[in-house]
């Protein structure tokens, strides 16, 4: 049965080239939208709170501020409708996911960077 799985998920889900990122990690994912029977392209810029699942059902959150608001919205990694995702800076964090961000406001809310070599 695992085999059948597998072979399905290798023949029909299509591998796409994104960067290598996770919790902490602001990233932009750029993501088509259909409005009847117009598309356009809609950007969603925030940080990586987690990585989730693996294979073809691999799942990530992104948080983003908008005003006071927090905004959460959880991507599928191989969703047909995202056409890029833009690493735009590597955070420094001790843990895989980072729920406590989420309390966070102010100075206390900026992640450090990472040193890139």
């Amino acid at each position: 049965m695992n085999d059948l799985i597998k072979f399905v998920h290798d023949e029909f889900i299509t591998k796409k080239d994104f960067p290598q990122f996770g919790a902490g990690d602001t990233i932009t994912v750029y993501y088509e939208i259909k409005e009847g029977e117009k598309t356009r392209t809609q950007f969603f810029k925030g940080v990586v709170i987690q990585r989730n699942g693996q294979g073809p059902t691999e799942t990530f959150t992104i948080r983003k501020m908008s005003g006071t608001v927090g905004v959460e919205r959880i991507f599928p990694v191989n969703m047909p409708a995202i056409q890029k995702i833009e690493l735009n800076k590597s955070g420094k964090v001790r843990r895989a996911r980072i729920f406590y961000f989420r309390e966070l406001t102010g100075k206390k809310a900026k992640i450090q960077e990472k040193r890139r070599r």
